[in-house]
């Protein structure tokens, strides 16, 4: 059995990878951090395989030679974590920075996706968990871009799930959608949470449990159950009028 986790060098997706080494899995880190990743390695201690990989995958032609350098691994599970957000208003964002954050949480997961479900399709066996966001139920002023990516792979998830069901397909697709988590995205972003944030590893934990059970959509937490439940019954202008006040109390 084998894993591959993009965006393993810490939080959610170096949790998940250290729950799928406990369960015996295999692994393929990817990240940009070398170091990091051998730090993960070293936490496992050769208790199974593990292959590291480091690449930017805001570099499309990066994440094709990914595919090629992995693609007859015969991966059973691909974790599409890797992705970060940019905090502030959209026309002020730099245009470069904001292209890459595109690149990496919707043009690289998009094309894993689709090389990896090809294959997974013809072995008719294999899980695909993407990684998205309670961002993703609602628009995010002054982070209205990393809302709308987390909103794609949401609505990606949904439909490629729907396409394997009507084929009769057993490959799977599971979409976790968590609230605030205790990771290095709020540095990255430069923004704090004002509420408590899961920890990556309870996250991790609940999202592999839910998984295996063949969950889709995968919410840990009563608050961002609550939220999903909600905000459907608010009208969008209005969410995204509070969106914005909950927003601006992120500032560090």
């Amino acid at each position: 059995m084998k894993a591959m986790v993009t965006g393993a060098s810490r939080g959610i997706g170096r949790d998940i990878a250290l729950n799928l080494a406990k369960l015996g899995y295999d692994l393929i880190l990817v990240g940009r951090d070398k170091e990091a990743l051998e730090e993960v390695k070293s936490t496992i201690n050769n208790k199974v395989r593990i292959k590291i990989i480091v690449v930017d995958l805001s570099n499309l032609q990066k994440v094709k030679e990914l595919y090629v350098l992995t693609k007859n691994d015969d991966i059973d599970i691909l974790v599409n974590n890797a992705g970060f957000g940019i905090f502030g208003e959209f026309s002020e964002i730099d245009i470069n920075e904001e292209l890459n954050m595109l690149d990496v949480n919707i043009r690289a997961l998009d094309m894993l996706c689709k090389f990896f479900l090809k294959d997974m399709v013809k072995k008719d066996r294999g899980i695909i968990l993407n990684v998205s966001s309670s961002a993703a139920f609602m628009a995010g002023p002054l982070m209205s871009s990393y809302y709308a990516t987390k909103s794609y792979v949401y609505s990606l998830s949904l439909a490629l799930n729907e396409e394997l069901r009507r084929r009769k397909s057993k490959v799977q697709i599971s979409l976790l959608c968590p609230g605030p988590v205790d990771t290095n995205f709020n540095d990255r972003a430069g923004v704090t949470f004002r509420v408590k944030a899961l920890s990556s590893s309870y996250v991790a934990d609940y999202t592999i449990k839910k998984m295996f059970k063949g969950k889709t959509i995968i919410i840990p937490g009563f608050k961002m159950k609550f939220v999903k439940f909600i905000v459907r019954f608010l009208p969008d202008k209005f969410v995204a009028r509070i969106n914005y006040n909950i927003q601006k109390k992120k500032v560090k």
